[in-house]
């Protein structure tokens, strides 16, 4: 898929490796490479997706699995461009925002500043809730929503890339153990399964269809893909291939939870006609249900998935978010100071420089500290619609400028958008300005 995805011509839907570069020969992809796109998927699968995917299964059981097959389409088309961008052009995503012009700076200055601060606080209170569910006699949910986001930044503050992305690996296989075990234990019929693929669209299912879609594994975390990809050590583009391996795997991955936790809303709560309750809460409800049905090892299991998909998620964005405000700081001072911006930085990235800079450990702090004075809020829920919100604002913008940088001259000829990406890139940007607005008006 992520071939095709590139282009016609020598781009073409055969996936001719790509051109050799002054860089040195095309890297064969290979599954020892494997990295990046792991990152991105622990990252980008939250609670709070889980819970949504649940809940479109117990209302409409298997009928929505389709939405959740095009969602990783979608998922892959938005990554490979990022990844593409950074490899093609030796440039961060952030250097090419800042060709399209001085609005792009100010856009993302003022929502990284906001978003970070929400979503602190929800990262730290969703890995916190399945640590007070296993431990109900022990401290609040306060204390272990803090404890989490200090573990967090500790983590990030003290360990560079190799380390980060061997303890995401360690956790996406807790979480994928978990869910697909779950999944396989409630029963899931074959048959409704592979007949929620055809296309259908149940009365009142349509926002829930573009959740699926847009939603599960879509977050400003994409946008960090490329600086993952180049914390890896890939910077040019004779990793295309790799990098599209690394990136298929990923958002594969993804499916494969979006699927499982679908069955699990079809076959446990749809089939008894049992709700759940908005928010990472949601899946407090589900572990009791799953006590119910299947006694508390099983439980206890889910919880701590439950705990693999939040705290990743966690570390995840104190790493990957911090990283690219990093960028984001470097280019404004060197503009500043009247410095002349080269490409560059995507090897800076590389040789992490980045990592334990002053601007990424200023942002891992704020991400931490000053978000957790919203853990006293006394209506949390009103917390994660505004980071739904919020969240929206942000994939319109990832996937419009990424459809403009790649279609341009900032981009080498040979790796430039073809028919099937800009179709890609075109409606899924169309996608994330519908939720978007209707986020909006779902918060009024």
């Amino acid at each position: 898929m992520a071939d095709s995805v590139q282009g016609s011509g020598s781009r073409g839907v055969g996936g001719t490796a790509p051109p050799e570069t002054a860089a040195g020969s095309p890297r064969k992809s290979s599954w020892k490479y494997i990295g990046p796109g792991i990152v991105v998927a622990a990252t980008g699968v939250g609670a709070g997706d889980l819970v949504a995917t649940l809940i479109a299964g117990s209302k409409f059981g298997y009928t929505l699995m389709w939405a959740a097959v095009i969602g990783c389409v979608v998922k892959i088309a938005l990554a490979e461009a990022t990844g593409r961008w950074h490899l093609a052009t030796g440039r961060t995503l952030f250097e090419g925002w800042r060709t399209l012009g001085q609005w792009t700076t100010w856009y993302f200055a003022i929502y990284v500043v906001i978003w970070g601060f929400i979503y602190g606080a929800t990262a730290m209170s969703s890995s916190a809730l399945p640590i007070v569910a296993l431990f109900p006699e022990g401290p609040s949910l306060k204390f272990w929503a803090i404890l989490c986001g200090v573990i967090g930044l500790a983590f990030v503050w003290f360990n560079r890339y190799a380390v980060f992305e061997k303890v995401m690996t360690v956790l996406v296989g807790v979480m994928f153990v978990v869910v697909v075990y779950v999944a396989i234990r409630v029963g899931p019929s074959v048959g409704k399964s592979f007949a929620g693929l055809a296309p259908v669209l149940p009365d009142g299912s349509l926002l829930y269809t573009l959740g699926l879609i847009g939603g599960v594994g879509g977050t400003i975390t994409m946008a960090a893909y490329g600086y993952w990809v180049n914390a890896k050590g890939w910077t040019n583009s004779s990793w295309m291939k790799v990098m599209r391996l690394d990136n298929r795997v990923a958002y594969i991955t993804t499916g494969i939870f979006v699927v499982a936790m679908l069955i699990v809303g079809a076959e446990l709560l749809h089939s008894s006609h049992l709700a759940l309750t908005k928010g990472d809460k949601g899946l407090i409800d589900l572990g009791k249900i799953l006590e119910q049905r299947f006694g508390a090892t099983t439980a206890k299991l889910f919880l701590v998935g439950f705990f693999a998909t939040s705290f990743s998620s966690l570390i995840g964005v104190w790493h990957g978010v911090s990283l690219m405000f990093a960028d984001f700081v470097e280019r404004f001072r060197k503009e500043r100071a009247g410095v002349p911006v080269e490409a560059g930085a995507a090897a800076e990235v590389a040789e992490g420089k980045r990592e334990k800079s002053v601007p990424f450990r200023a942002y891992a702090l704020w991400l931490t500290f000053p978000p957790m004075a919203l853990l006293w809020l006394d209506q949390p829920f009103g917390l994660v619609v505004v980071y739904g919100v919020l969240g929206a604002f942000f994939m319109p913008f990832l996937a419009l400028t990424l459809l403009w940088l790649l279609n341009s001259s900032r981009t080498p000829s040979e790796w430039r958008n073809g028919i099937l990406s800009n179709v890609l890139l075109a409606v899924s940007g169309l996608l994330f300005v519908v939720l978007c607005v209707q986020q909006i008006i779902d918060l009024f």
